[in-house]
């Protein structure tokens, strides 16, 4: 089986007279707030600048398809002075209580035009390097990845760093309810260039235990990394999780899904051994900064059917949607993992 991708993606691109997203928009994380019947979606966004600051900016929508900017400024910025000073990037959004919490990537330092040629010549331009007693997230600018809340997706609490800051470690989502007394997260450390999906449980949101490995890729089209997509949504058959696959042969980013069990997360009840997406449209294979690239980082569960929010070609915002029942129905047709 196949999601299907809306006939007018993409559904949110680069707008020019907005310096701070005039270069692209993707990655967004997306949730659907009951209270006053609208999607809601932050998106990961930036300008032509040379240092590629990375914001994030809020846009709503009725139908899920057709998503008008709040703003002309983004709501969640890098706090330069802060260690998330860089960029903010790759939001995930879940719903637990009376806060939504945001999981984001970020850097103390802004990443700089990375997929240009040139690229270490000009960062050090303005790039600092740093003495070796500095940490090493500081020194190397690696990716953590922290959370925050927010009741109105205006005014945001920044509640700090949930990965350890000596590893690489984006692509994080948490779960919208305890299990078994425990938060649980889902994260991919980049270590000994090993990408799998690793599996932690927390009391508090902020402290979490030692991580185990959920998934290490199979198949051939994630045979180079795998990696969280899209917070977990619950089923009466268990958790349906979007991770991501990226392949050795071709390097592209596609989409698979994991049936998680509801009471014990860390075992895989089914799995689509071939993925459900991949870039195959122009918006997703030409003229962006990673071409070849599909990444889901928002899901909405809204009247049976999946709506499924992804950066295509890091470049811009599409949607594609599958029926529950339909997914549902494949898994069972699956004999274990």
């Amino acid at each position: 089986m196949k999601f299907n991708k809306y006939k007018n993606n993409p559904i949110l691109s680069p707008l020019k007279n907005h310096p701070w997203e005039n270069f692209c928009v993707l990655n967004p994380g997306v949730i659907y707030d009951h209270e006053n019947k609208r999607f809601v979606m932050l998106y990961r966004a930036a300008g032509d600048d040379i240092k590629h600051k990375i914001s994030l900016g809020l846009a709503t929508s009725t139908d899920g398809f057709n998503f008008a900017r709040s703003f002309d400024y983004p709501v969640f910025s890098p706090a330069e002075s802060e260690i998330d000073g860089g960029c903010v990037e790759d939001p995930r959004i879940v719903k637990i209580d009376d806060y939504y919490y945001i999981t984001y990537a970020a850097r103390a330092f802004c990443p700089g035009r990375y997929w240009l040629p040139n690229f270490k010549e000009e960062r050090a331009q303005w790039f600092e390097p740093q003495k070796e007693t500095v940490p090493s997230f500081y020194r190397n600018n690696h990716t953590v990845t922290y959370l925050a809340m927010t009741k109105d997706f205006v005014h945001y609490v920044r509640l700090g760093r949930i990965t350890d800051s000596r590893v690489d470690d984006r692509d994080v989502v948490i779960f919208p309810r305890r299990i078994n007394g425990k938060f649980v997260r889902i994260s991919r450390p980049a270590i000994d260039e090993e990408y799998s999906m690793k599996i932690a449980f927390s009391d508090d949101l902020l402290e979490w235990g030692a991580a185990e490995t959920l998934y290490k890729g199979e198949e051939d089209w994630e045979s180079y990394k795998v990696g969280a997509s899209c917070p977990p949504i619950e089923t009466d058959e268990g958790w349906l999780f979007i991770y991501h696959g990226v392949s050795k042969e071709d390097k592209k980013y596609r989409v698979g899904v994991l049936l998680l069990d509801k009471d014990d997360p860390k075992k895989i009840i089914a799995r689509t051994k071939n993925f459900v997406m991949e870039p195959d449209q122009p918006y997703e294979c030409d003229g962006g900064l990673y071409n070849g690239c599909v990444f889901p980082t928002g899901a909405v569960l809204k009247d049976g059917v999946l709506y499924v929010y992804y950066g295509c070609a890091d470049k811009y915002v599409s949607v594609a949607t599958v029926s529950l029942e339909e997914l549902l129905n494949e898994f069972k047709t699956l004999k274990g993992v």
